[in-house]
């Protein structure tokens, strides 16, 4: 089988995650890496044993034996380079939010279809066999229907004030920072193991710590370096939220997102409730799927093989009793993204898992409606998207 070469393009916290993911799959060559200067192109490109490293993207999108760009930059960067590739007629794998605003959201996806190449956006937590499952179950009418779906995404790395990087700086993170940087994840979660969409919703924001302190330099997520004099910043974007959906089939929903929240590392919920019976699976034990009846006792599903849909078993890797992880279901994302690039990005061939950047799009719509929302005083707002083959 031919090698693909793959290159990366910003390389902090989230690109060991993808680089481990291609390696796994036996077939693919990290060829370069682009930073954002020369000298720290080739220092991670030592770390990460690539033997080529650029101090500018587009020579790395440039590179002839390059089929496959992989965007890790900060989210300012998410739509030039994105643009840029697929303009070269590379094939795309973006991190999330797909860009900094609904706009380049969506001449993103148009560009991607335009180009006819594979377009990826790496809502990863749909690897999860368990997630897959209870996809299964609501698709085949077990659950009854989907009545309400709520749950929630908390985290904790924030509560420092001295925590200060690119997110918290709406130029280079966005309007948002917890509902754009998980509270995205979440919605995409509820809206594909729920299979209905999010019709409109009701935001409340807060915004619990106000002044951060930056060294001057922007650290990579999670970072726990805080030798640097610092000083103030004023901060805008919100780091708690709650939020009531409205689903396209009448459904209702809520959820909560956090990222100053002490103890929950990365707590994310997600429960979905039909006529016939719940299911909810749980981020920090995600080998497990709890079943809830209300005819008969409760089941807590283990990840088996053996025990999973026939569609779902091909996600797990592992014998029931070994733990699988986040970067299993990362490295699934990844493996159903390169059997699409294999087949020429060919909407027919992409897996029905991956999520697209149709999906990063959509996001950026939700979010936006969000943001609205808390804008107007936390009133109802619609969200306002198009898919493409709509236009």
């Amino acid at each position: 089988m031919r090698t693909l070469g793959m290159g990366l393009v910003g390389p902090g916290f989230i690109a060991a995650h993808h680089i481990d993911a291609v390696r796994r799959l036996g077939d693919v060559e990290v060829v370069a890496i682009a930073g954002s200067s020369e000298q720290s192109a080739k220092r991670k490109a030592q770390e990460y044993k690539v033997d080529r490293a650029y101090g500018d993207y587009k020579a790395l999108i440039a590179d002839k034996d390059i089929a496959v760009v992989h965007n890790t930059t900060p989210n300012h960067l998410h739509f030039p380079v994105t643009m840029a590739a697929l303009e070269a007629g590379k094939h795309v794998i973006s991190d999330k939010p797909l860009a900094l605003n609904v706009d380049e959201a969506r001449r993103l996806r148009d560009a991607a279809f335009a180009a006819g190449v594979a377009h990826v956006i790496t809502f990863n937590y749909r690897g999860n066999p368990l997630v897959q499952q209870a996809r299964s179950m609501v698709a085949s009418g077990e659950s009854g229907g989907v009545s309400f779906v709520h749950g929630y995404y908390l985290q904790d790395w924030m509560t420092d004030p001295n925590v200060y990087s690119w997110r918290s700086d709406p130029s280079k993170g966005g309007a948002s920072s917890a509902l754009g940087d998980i509270g995205s994840h979440w919605c995409d979660l509820a809206e594909h193991m729920s299979g209905v969409k999010i019709d409109s919703v009701l935001a409340d924001l807060t915004t619990v710590v106000p002044v951060r302190f930056s060294a001057g330099a922007s650290a990579e997520a999670f970072s726990v370096n805080q030798s640097a004099e610092r000083t103030p910043v004023n901060v805008q974007s919100e780091d708690l939220a709650s939020v009531l959906l409205r689903f396209s089939n009448g459904a209702k929903g809520t959820f909560s997102v956090g990222q100053v929240l002490p103890g929950h590392k990365n707590d994310l919920q997600l429960e979905v409730n039909g006529r016939k019976l719940s299911l909810k699976w749980r981020q920090e034990e995600q080998n497990e799927l709890w079943i809830g009846r209300h005819d008969r006792p409760n089941e807590m599903m283990a990840k088996d093989p053996s025990l999973v849909s026939p569609e779902v078993r091909r996600y797990v890797h592992l014998p029931g009793g070994h733990q699988e992880s986040w970067a299993d279901a990362f490295c699934n994302l990844i493996r159903d993204a390169y059997h699409w690039i294999r087949e020429g990005g060919v909407p027919s061939a992409k897996p029905e898992m991956l999520p697209t950047f149709e999906d990063g799009y959509r996001s950026a719509c939700v979010v936006d409606a969000m943001l609205k929302s808390h804008a107007a005083g936390g009133v109802w707002q619609k969200v306002h998207y198009t898919a493409a083959q709509e236009k």
